[in-house]
């Protein structure tokens, strides 16, 4: 049998990373109260905003040497550490700590849960502040952009007067995209991984029947279902298998399971027995509903189909004009991503380049499909520390890696 990596699944904070040796990072989670309302782009503006928070490392004197890391649909900012009670450290605990990737003798490591979540920042299950009962249906449409607004406020809320880099993987490589064009006096350098400069018609195609599962579930009741005793639990679920599977590649899920039962069994084949591949779909279905709200799935997996770097800004070139020229980006790309493929990554360098700026491009050679960015830690780590050193110290060597340009 193939040798087969721990079942990462694309942004899910509950599993992988099981062959990294137990951290001694301290979890350092916080809340943060925005005092001020937050204007969004569907014209609607949220007030009494929490951000939940987590940090690694310290802000030093000058207050330049943080590294924002920016989670992807269902994750959250417990990108490192061992919470308390819990048994498995952060999403990306491999690559942050001392002497790691994102190195926190060196970094002040910062990682939000975005705005529309269920992971403590405010989203459609929070207290509406009118009547104090959930926002439910009455939460408003989210953009990439009104997140990364957030973000910003809280850095400035921090101190962080100087971003090193925004760093992110799927949705948060496009919020870390955004991060450039919205902050860019702080912003030094970007790194993004698996993203676009906008989504594609296939990632919108597959986030829709994701969440027509969740609409057509009976308990979901138009998304006023919190105070009902019923969640829908189940079109939660699908959408989620819908969404593991775009996030494997073909020989991804051959090299897990390929056709394997999940018992083995030496009697005649039986219609009804499952396969591994099913079984683990259905528990990761059921393991996400434990964790995540379905209302928070809808709109943040909207927020991803409604990002366009050039919406609202004239063009693509105008809207990467506003990039500063001394502005770094890194896109890498996965060579068996079907969500992203590589050619979108490239498209993100051949854009900047076009307008006149700063970016490589890398790319990770793995059978891993969209999840590579959590499990090939051995490929991301080196092109995370050249690329951070080019910023530092101010070259532009570029960054060497299978496919860099």
């Amino acid at each position: 049998m193939e040798p087969s990596p721990a079942l990462v699944l694309d942004d899910d904070p509950s599993v992988g990373t099981a062959a990294v040796s137990t951290p001694a990072l301290a979890v350092d989670a916080q809340y943060w109260a925005d005092p001020a309302p937050l204007p969004l782009d569907c014209g609607q503006t949220l007030s009494a905003v929490q951000v939940a928070y987590e940090t690694w490392g310290r802000l030093n004197a000058a207050a330049d040497n943080a590294l924002v890391v920016c989670h992807a649909l269902t994750g959250d900012a417990h990108a490192a550490g061992v919470a308390p009670g819990a048994t498995r450290p952060g999403w990306w605990d491999a690559l942050i700590g001392p002497g790691r990737g994102l190195d926190t003798d060196r970094y002040f490591v910062v990682c939000a849960n975005v705005l529309g979540g269920c992971r403590g920042t405010t989203g459609p299950a929070s207290p509406h502040p009118a009547d104090g009962r959930p926002y439910g249906s009455r939460f408003p449409p989210l953009t990439v952009r009104d997140i990364v607004r957030l973000q910003a406020r809280l850095a400035q809320a921090l101190g962080v007067q100087s971003i090193v880099a925004v760093i992110g993987g799927s949705l948060g490589g496009m919020q870390a995209l955004e991060w450039a064009i919205l902050d860019p006096d702080r912003v030094r350098a970007v790194v993004t991984i698996g993203a676009s400069l906008a989504h594609s018609a296939q990632g919108i195609a597959y986030n829709l029947i994701g969440r027509e599962a969740i609409h057509l579930d009976p308990a979901w009741q138009g998304g006023d279902y919190y105070a009902s005793g019923r969640h829908p639990d189940r079109g939660l679920a699908l959408a989620r298998m819908i969404g593991l599977i775009t996030y494997q590649s073909a020989e991804s899920l051959r090299r897990k399971f390929d056709r394997r039962l999940a018992q083995d069994s030496t009697a005649p084949p039986d219609p009804a027995t499952r396969f591994q591949v099913e079984s683990y779909l259905q528990y990761q279905g059921s393991s996400l509903v434990r964790r995540f709200d379905a209302n928070s799935y809808l709109v943040l997996s909207r927020a991803m189909d409604l990002h366009d770097l050039a919406y609202g800004r004239g063009s693509l070139a105008q809207a990467l004009g506003q990039v500063p020229p001394h502005t770094r980006t890194l896109a890498i790309g996965i060579s068996s991503d079907i969500l992203f493929p590589p050619g979108l990554q490239q498209g993100i360098v051949r854009a900047l380049h076009a307008a006149g700026r700063q970016a490589t491009y890398a790319e990770i050679d793995s059978p891993w499909g969209h999840d590579a960015f959590l499990l090939e830690y051995d490929q991301l780590t080196p092109l995370l520390r050249q690329f951070l050193a080019t910023v530092s110290d101010g070259s532009h060597r570029g960054v060497a890696g299978h496919g860099s340009r």
